[in-house]
């Protein structure tokens, strides 16, 4: 029984334009640099574009009908249109249903092309504000995470700052006894000079008289 073979919606990468990124090039710095922008006309899906057309282009710049008034309402021509659109399709379908062959059939049509455009560019124009809609979420999202980081930080040096004091209250006052130890301990201890001093005269190192003299204090 043969493999079932599997074949891919959308085309190989172009393989000569793939290899010139590999890692060696890439360490390297000898990776194709990006194309420069484009500063006039560009073509895209075979329309014709230029960089100072405004986002979303007019409709009689696309030489297109227009079919509501300059100044209109977003939702209630979106309301008109689908009316229309579900309208004209069901004169189409009756159209088709007694004579396909029918001239009316195309400019039916026609006419829902017109309506679906008309549509479509009305929802387009809400891309801008889509876009400053997304751009407030995403900011709310980041200015939620940092405050979440500050909380998390505060609580972090608050238990610091609660463990730093414990170990402060737990360290003993000082006392009378303890102050004496101290002083002895500085008047018994060698000075810097006499840190390699040789064996006294009863035959024990300076060193273990000191600690020696420690241990009879204590």
């Amino acid at each position: 029984m043969s493999e079932t073979a599997q074949v891919s919606s959308l085309p190989l990468p172009p393989m000569q334009y793939v290899t010139l990124f590999s890692e060696e090039n890439t360490k390297r710095g000898r990776t194709p640099r990006p194309p420069p922008p484009i500063t006039d006309n560009y073509s895209m899906f075979g329309n014709p574009y230029n960089t100072d057309d405004a986002v979303i282009r007019p409709l009689e710049s696309q030489n297109i009908r227009r079919l509501y008034p300059n100044n209109y309402d977003h939702r209630r021509e979106l309301k008109k249109l689908n009316h229309s659109i579900t309208a004209s399709f069901l004169d189409l379908v009756d159209i088709c249903i007694r004579n396909p062959e029918s001239e009316a059939r195309a400019t039916k049509i026609d006419d829902l092309t017109l309506l679906f455009i008309h549509m479509h560019h009305l929802v387009n124009e809400f891309r801008p504000h889509q876009a400053r809609e997304t751009l407030r979420v995403m900011l709310e999202q980041q200015k939620r995470q940092r405050l979440e980081i500050a909380e998390r930080f505060r609580r972090h040096f608050d238990k610091a700052w609660e463990l730093v004091q414990q170990a402060i209250s737990t360290i003993p006052e000082p006392t009378e006894s303890n102050i004496k130890l101290l002083i002895d301990i500085e008047r018994v201890q060698p000075s810097e000079g006499n840190s390699n001093n040789q064996a006294c005269g009863n035959g024990c190192a300076e060193e273990d008289r000191v600690l020696c003299q420690i241990i009879d204090l204590l």
